[in-house]
Order: C-alpha cells, then sequence, then structure tokens
C-alpha cells in the first residue's frame, strides 16, 4: 500500500435529538448530531404504528356502508 493517502481514522461522537451518545471512528474528524438513533426510532423502541389500515375501496365502505348493487328480478 501507499502511504500517507489514507484519511485521518479519529474517534468522533454522534449526538442524537434524543440525547444519546454514541462512540465511535470515523474519517470525519468532527463530532456530529443526527435526528433519529435506535434508542427513540419507533421500528426499534416496538411503537412503531401501522399507517395503512385499509385501502381507499374500504375507507368508502366504512364512510357510507356497503350497497348492495343486485338487481331486483
Amino acid at each position: 500500500m501507499k502511504s500517507d493517502i489514507h484519511p485521518n481514522y479519529q474517534n468522533v461522537s454522534i449526538t442524537c435529538s434524543c440525547g444519546n451518545v454514541i462512540e465511535t471512528r470515523s474519517t470525519r474528524a468532527e463530532d456530529f448530531l443526527v435526528d433519529v438513533c435506535s434508542k427513540c426510532h419507533p421500528f426499534y423502541t416496538g411503537t412503531q404504528k401501522v399507517a395503512d389500515t385499509g385501502g381507499q375501496i374500504d375507507k368508502f365502505k366504512q364512510r357510507f356502508g356497503v350497497i348492495s348493487s343486485r338487481k331486483k328480478s
């Protein structure tokens, strides 16, 4: 390998908006902030909610009820 071509690999701290601090190593020479981490993300905490509870047809049926389209003979 060639010498002196690789970036410096330094200790950095990543701070989440929830207050969690993660110590790691990076080529980025400064500490930085993130919005979401594994301590506060709903997927990892188990508080994730299903946003899609039904399609457009189901929403229509809930709103207006089931209307029969059968012809009476």
